[in-house]
C-alpha cells in the first residue's frame, strides 16, 4: 500500500512553520498514542505514521527532498524515519549527488560522514516537566576485534589501492572537464582487501549496540528532539559520525493533560459542595492543593491555579493550572434520600426560580419558542 502524503498525515498545508507541525503531531500523538489504545493495531499504525512524517518535515534537508521528489525521493537519499533507520544523512546531497553522476559520470569521492540515527523515547509527564536522566541502547558499528578494524584475515593492514594509490579517488577526464570520482576498485576506502575478515566480512566493523545517558532538560513536549552530537552511524575512514536525534513522546497521564505550558485536570466536586461551598484537595506536580469552591458553582467552571503547570523548556513564565468542576450527581441513593430529595426539589419549584435562574431562563426562552411555532 502506498504512504499517504506526509503533509495530509498531519493535517497542515505545504507551507507550515515548525510551531504548527508541532500542534499538528502533538494532537495526532495524543489521540493515537499505544497506551490510549491498547491492542488498537490501527492506532498504533497512525500512531508511527504521525510519528514519521513529523520526522521528516522538521528535518529542513529532509523535508526539501520530500517536497521536490516525495517519498521516492526520501528512499534513494535516505530520509523516512523508525528507529535504526540508517540512511538519514545526507539525504538531500545524495539525491544531487546522483543527478550529478547521471551527467557528468562523476560523483562525491572519499569517506562519507556517517548517517543519523533517530530514537524515540517515551517520557512520564513528571520526567518531562522536571527533568531526567535516561538511559538509552542503540545499535551502532564498533571496530572490528578480530581484524582490529582493517577488515584482513591476518588483522594486518590491508594493501593500498593499485587504482587511486591510496587515495579513495580518481581523475576522469570529461572533454574540457577534469572530475574527481569515487574510486570503483575500493569505493573510496584506498584499501583493498584480499583475504577478508570472516567476522566482520572485510568491513572492519561489526554492529553492536551501546548504552548512552540522555539528560532530558526539564519542560519538554511530545515533538522535542534532543540532538547528540556524533553519537550516529560511524562514518568512513577519517570522516565524521553522524548524529543521533532523541525524539520525545510524552505518555499520558491519570490526571493531567498538558497544553503547552498550561496543565488542565477535572475535579469531581458534590452536589452539596456545589451548592453550599467548600473546599477540596487535588493534586498538583509540586504537591496536594487546596482548591476552594464558591458557593453555587455550576458544572464545567474553571478555576485557575497560578503557577503550577509547566516551565517551558524554550522559557518563558511557568504556565498554570486549570481546574474544571464535575459536578457529581449522587447514585444508589436510599428510600430516606430519595424522600428528602423530592422534598428539597420541591421547596426549590416554591421559589419561583430563584434558586435555579439558568433554568428558569432557558424555560421562559423555550415558552417563548413554542409560542411562535
Amino acid at each position: 500500500m502506498s504512504k499517504r502524503d506526509y503533509y495530509e498525515v498531519l493535517g497542515v498545508a505545504k507551507d507550515a512553520g515548525d510551531d504548527e507541525l508541532k500542534k499538528a503531531y502533538r494532537k495526532l500523538a495524543m489521540k493515537y498514542h499505544p497506551d490510549r489504545n491498547p491492542g488498537d493495531h490501527t492506532a498504533e499504525e497512525k500512531f508511527k505514521e504521525a510519528n514519521e512524517a513529523y520526522e521528516v518535515l522538521t528535518d529542513p534537508q529532509k523535508r526539501a527532498v520530500y517536497d521536490k521528489y516525495g517519498h521516492e525521493g526520501l528512499q534513494r537519499g535516505g530520509g523516512g524515519g523508525g528507529f535504526g533507520d540508517f540512511g538519514g544523512a545526507g539525504g538531500f546531497a545524495d539525491i544531487f549527488g546522483d543527478v550529478f553522476s547521471d551527467i557528468f559520470g562523476g560523483g562525491r569521492g572519499g569517506p562519507r560522514r556517517g548517517a543519523d540515527l533517530r530514537y524515540v523515547i517515551e517520557l512520564s509527564l513528571e520526567q518531562a516537566v522536571f527533568g531526567s536522566t535516561e538511559s538509552i541502547r542503540i545499535p551502532t558499528m564498533d571496530e572490528c576485534g578480530d581484524c582490529h578494524g582493517h577488515g584482513t584475515a591476518s588483522g594486518k593492514k590491508p594493501s593500498e589501492c593499485p587504482t587511486c594509490r591510496g587515495a579513495g579517488q580518481v581523475r576522469v577526464q570529461q572533454g574540457f572537464f577534469v572530475l574527481q570520482q569515487t574510486c570503483p576498485h575500493c569505493r573510496g576506502r584506498g584499501v583493498t582487501v584480499t583475504d577478508p575478515c570472516k567476522t566482520c566480512r572485510g568491513a572492519g566493523k561489526v554492529r553492536r549496540e551501546k548504552t548512552l545517558e540522555v539528560k532530558i532538560p526539564p519542560g519538554v513536549d511530545t515533538g522535542d528532539r534532543i540532538r547528540l552530537s556524533g553519537e550516529g552511524e560511524p562514518g568512513g575512514p577519517g570522516a565524521p559520525a553522524g548524529d543521533l536525534y532523541v525524539q520525545i513522546n510524552v505518555k499520558p497521564h491519570e490526571f493531567f493533560e498538558r497544553d503547552g505550558s498550561d496543565l488542565h485536570c477535572s475535579v469531581p466536586v458534590s452536589l452539596v459542595t456545589a451548592a453550599l461551598g467548600g473546599d477540596v484537595e487535588i493534586p498538583t506536580l509540586a504537591g496536594k492543593e487546596t482548591l476552594h469552591v464558591g458557593e453555587g458553582t455550576q458544572n464545567g467552571k474553571q478555576f485557575r491555579l497560578r503557577g503550577k503547570g509547566v516551565k517551558s523548556v524554550r522559557g518563558g513564565p511557568t504556565g498554570d493550572l486549570i481546574c474544571t468542576v464535575l459536578v457529581e450527581t449522587p447514585v444508589k441513593l436510599s428510600k430516606q434520600q430519595k424522600e428528602l430529595l423530592r422534598q428539597f426539589g420541591e421547596s426549590l419549584a416554591g421559589e419561583g426560580g430563584r434558586n435555579t435562574p439558568e433554568t428558569s431562563s432557558w424555560l421562559g426562552k423555550a415558552r417563548k419558542f413554542f409560542e411562535r411555532a
